[in-house]
């Protein structure tokens, strides 16, 4: 897994590439600074595939951005990993494009 951060103030977009699992999940969380951050964009155009840990990431990162009083977003979602999303109920709590 690849990640590309880029914040502006209070914005900030990750782009992810490749698969989100065991061994990459705890990395992708290490790298979202929550201070001060109202709005959390991941961009999951290069996401082929979505583990449990993964999961708890997405999860973990709404929590963190709610309890900021900031909002958060997937976009550019593929077919397959929408799918998964939507099979554990986050399509139902979370932005997900």
């Amino acid at each position: 897994m690849e990640v590309n951060i880029e914040r502006n103030g209070d914005k900030m977009v990750c782009s992810i590439m490749g698969r989100i699992d065991t061994s990459s999940a705890p990395e992708l969380i290490e790298k979202i600074d929550f201070v001060n951050l109202k709005e959390l964009i991941f961009d999951m155009q290069d996401v082929d595939y979505v583990f449990s840990a993964g999961l708890r990431v997405f999860l973990q990162a709404q929590k963190i951005i709610n309890a900021n009083g900031g909002s958060m977003k997937l976009i550019n979602v593929q077919p397959a990993v929408k799918e998964i999303f939507e099979i554990v109920g986050f399509s139902s709590i979370m932005d997900i494009e």
